[in-house]
């Protein structure tokens, strides 16, 4: 499974080499991913059906990950920890939990139809939208974030795996990247990051 793109990741160093060498009493470190070419407008089928737009999120931090609902590892326990994070995240600070706006972009549309995305999503986080689209679009959106998938053969059963970036990001209210949350490192650790970023 791809992790962190190394266009992103040869950002982490810089950034903590710019921490180390702060002052103490100087304002805080930029954002990790503040500058970075990751996003752009797009329009899917979110999991009512109905169109879903990036910018109807304007004005709200976004998380965002790619992933599809019959993965069978990876993508659960990502969503599961980032989610969990955002949950503690709303327990902690319910104001500015609200600003916060989850989202799964499914790049198995074959399968992941709406009922399905709903179903998958509902299991983590009420206000999680899942969405999805036509091969051509999820090639733009993946594209445009800087991520990656690839659906493999199907076995003898006809079920198949899809590679894919695992990597879950956050957005702010402009759309533009702030950083990525460590959905490795468990819940707390992702709730701890968006205390950082959002205001």
């Amino acid at each position: 499974m791809n992790r962190l793109p190394k266009s992103i990741a040869c950002l982490a160093p810089l950034a903590l080499g710019l921490a180390a060498c702060s002052g103490a009493e100087e304002a805080p470190a930029a954002p990790p991913l503040e500058g970075a070419a990751i996003g752009g407008d797009f329009t899917l089928t979110g999991e009512d059906g109905e169109p879903v737009s990036w910018d109807d999120f304007d004005g709200k931090y976004r998380t965002l990950y790619f992933g599809y609902t019959f993965c069978p590892d990876v993508c659960p326990v990502d969503t599961g920890r980032a989610m969990a994070g955002l949950k503690q995240f709303e327990a902690a600070s319910p104001d500015r939990g609200e600003k916060v706006q989850p989202l799964f972009i499914s790049v198995d549309p074959q399968r992941d139809t709406p009922e399905v995305l709903t179903e998958f999503t509902d299991q983590f986080h009420p206000r999680l939208i899942g969405m999805t689209g036509t091969k051509e679009q999820l090639d733009k959106v993946v594209d445009d974030f800087k991520s990656y998938y690839r659906i493999g053969e199907p076995g003898a059963g006809g079920g198949y795996l899809v590679d894919h970036t695992s990597v879950t990001y956050l957005f702010g209210p402009d759309g533009q990247p702030i950083a990525t949350l460590p959905t490795d490192e468990g819940a707390d650790a992702v709730a701890a990051e968006l205390d950082k970023w959002v205001n």
